[in-house]
């Protein structure tokens, strides 16, 4: 079994994995065997991050903000003077959002949502197609994974009109992608969270407690744990998930399945 999801080996880059979800991810991938890159707007943050894991593995610090297309290109050069001409795991968390009422959700809202959250994935695989090419096999794919929500399966009431038409968006382009490049050996699925204890969240919740309200939404009726997405992330990614493709895998309760 441990074969199954052992990436000994393996060079994975994680978008916005400094923190939150992403960390949460890295820190499962590190656990399997591979070598991390991750980013985070804040190079500080993104430095401490990396000292901190490389007690699980080796992590690589490349700090960026990935809300222009430039960036996007940037990041893939410094990936491969960082990390070699292989990518074996490219996962697509960096996200951006904003909230608020419909009568006055600004037009200044959706630019910047949708070029974090859609265009630079899209951008930053068209980046790294060659060493994406170069890591995969036919019986062990190269895998691409793009961190979607709930919000983008069905409607969650969080007034986020631009954040939740964008993961809406990035489920779609994922299974364009997985049908264009299976061909290529590269491997494209949907991973969509639910409600985790990140920042994200921070206004539902509480160190003691999470807002009832929230809760009774949730058929299991708690927050996801860090080992829960770490675990999928690392099933997506290791010889266990080679045959997955072009799916949208929910980890969030049963929030939208049972819904």
């Amino acid at each position: 079994m441990n074969r199954l999801f052992d990436l000994s080996g393996k060079t994975a880059l994680v978008t916005g994995g400094a923190q939150g979800l992403g960390r949460m991810m890295a820190e499962g991938l590190l656990g399997a065997g591979a070598t991390v890159a991750i980013t985070s707007r804040k190079p500080d943050i993104c430095e401490a991050a990396a000292a901190q894991m490389s007690a699980l593995g080796k992590c690589i610090a490349l700090p960026c903000d990935l809300s222009s297309p430039e960036a996007a290109v940037d990041l893939a050069e410094r990936f491969r003077n960082a990390a070699g001409d292989k990518l074996h795991i490219l996962v697509n968390n960096a996200g951006k959002t904003w909230g608020g009422p419909i009568d006055d959700f600004p037009d200044k809202a959706w630019p910047g949502v949708m070029m974090v959250n859609v265009q630079a994935p899209f951008t930053l695989i068209r980046e790294l197609l060659g060493e994406l090419d170069a890591a995969g096999t036919t019986d062990d794919p190269a895998r691409v994974i793009n961190i979607g929500s709930a919000a983008g399966l069905s409607p969650q009431h969080l007034s986020a009109y631009s954040y939740s038409a964008s993961k809406a968006a990035i489920h779609m382009l994922s299974r364009d992608l997985a049908g264009d490049l299976a061909s290529r050996n590269i491997n494209v699925n949907a991973l969509v969270p639910g409600f985790f204890p990140t920042k994200m969240t921070a206004h539902m919740r509480t160190e003691e407690e999470v807002d009832p309200k929230l809760l009774s939404q949730i058929p299991m009726g708690r927050l996801g744990k860090a080992d829960e997405i770490a675990g999928t992330i690392v099933y997506l990614a290791s010889p266990a998930g080679a045959y997955v493709n072009g799916a949208q895998i929910p980890v969030d309760g049963g929030l939208v399945g049972c819904g």
